[in-house]
C-alpha cells in the first residue's frame, strides 16, 4: 500500500471515530455506521498503480446502499469499472501531502475574531468565531505519529479571504508539529486546492469518490 494512502486511512479514522481499518489485499474496509455512509472501500495504489480488476472485483461485490469507495486515480477512469448502481461524485479530489515545518509560527487572528483550539481522543480541534460571535471557520487534525491528517476544513462564505483558511491550517499544523508530526495529509476539494498549494501542499494523486446507491 502507497504510504501517503495509509497514513491518510489512519489519521482520517481517528479524525471522523471510526471503527479500525480493516486491511485487504487490494486496501483497507472501514465502518463508519451511519445510513449513508455505512462502509468504505479504500484502494491503496495510486495513480498509475490503480488496478482496473481490484477495482471491478470491489464494487461488484458490493450489495448494500450506502458503501463508498475511494479510489487515488481520475474520475473519467474510474468511472467506467463501476457498474450499476453507483452515483459517481463529480467534484474531483486530490490526495495532498507536504512536509510540515518547524519554523512556521501560527498566523495572526484578524481583529475582531475569536479564536478557540481544544484537543480530544486524538483529535485537536479549531474554531474561529466572527466579531458577532457566530461562525466563521474550522477545522481539525488528527496526528498519527510521524504524520497527521487535517480534515474538515471549512470557512463560512461571508468570511471568505480574510486569511480564516491559512489561520486555521497554520494554527492545526503548528500543533501537530509539537506532537511529533513531520508530514501532513488530507483529501481536498477543487475549493481548498488553492488555499492548501499556497501553503505549500502538493498534489500527490487525484481522488474519486463514489456511493452505491442500490441496483435498479
Amino acid at each position: 500500500m502507497d504510504g501517503i494512502v495509509r497514513a491518510w486511512i489512519d489519521g482520517w479514522v481517528v479524525s471522523r471515530g471510526a471503527a479500525p481499518p480493516v486491511e485487504e489485499p487490494w486496501g483497507c474496509t472501514i465502518d463508519m455506521g451511519t445510513a449513508q455512509h455505512v462502509t468504505r472501500h479504500v484502494f491503496g495504489a495510486t495513480n498509475d498503480e490503480v488496478e482496473e480488476a481490484a477495482v471491478r472485483k470491489v464494487a461488484g461485490a458490493v450489495t448494500g446502499a450506502g458503501t463508498w469507495l475511494k479510489v487515488f486515480a481520475e474520475r473519467s477512469t474510474v468511472a467506467p469499472w463501476l457498474g450499476e448502481g453507483w452515483w459517481v461524485d463529480p467534484e474531483p479530489g486530490y490526495l495532498m501531502s507536504v512536509r510540515l515545518r518547524a519554523h512556521e509560527a501560527p498566523a495572526a487572528v484578524p481583529d475582531g475574531y475569536r479564536l478557540r483550539t481544544w484537543s480530544r481522543g486524538g483529535v485537536t480541534r479549531v474554531m474561529v468565531a466572527a466579531p458577532d460571535g457566530s461562525w466563521a471557520a474550522r477545522g481539525q487534525i488528527a496526528p498519527t505519529g510521524a504524520t497527521a491528517v487535517v480534515d474538515r476544513i471549512e470557512t463560512s462564505a461571508d468570511h471568505r479571504r480574510r486569511g480564516l483558511g491559512t489561520l486555521v491550517m497554520r494554527t492545526l499544523t503548528h500543533t501537530a508539529l509539537g506532537q511529533g508530526a513531520e508530514v501532513g495529509v488530507l483529501g481536498g476539494t477543487p475549493d481548498g486546492r488553492a488555499l492548501y498549494e499556497s501553503l505549500g501542499w502538493t498534489v500527490v494523486a487525484p481522488l474519486t469518490s463514489a456511493k452505491f446507491t442500490g441496483r435498479p
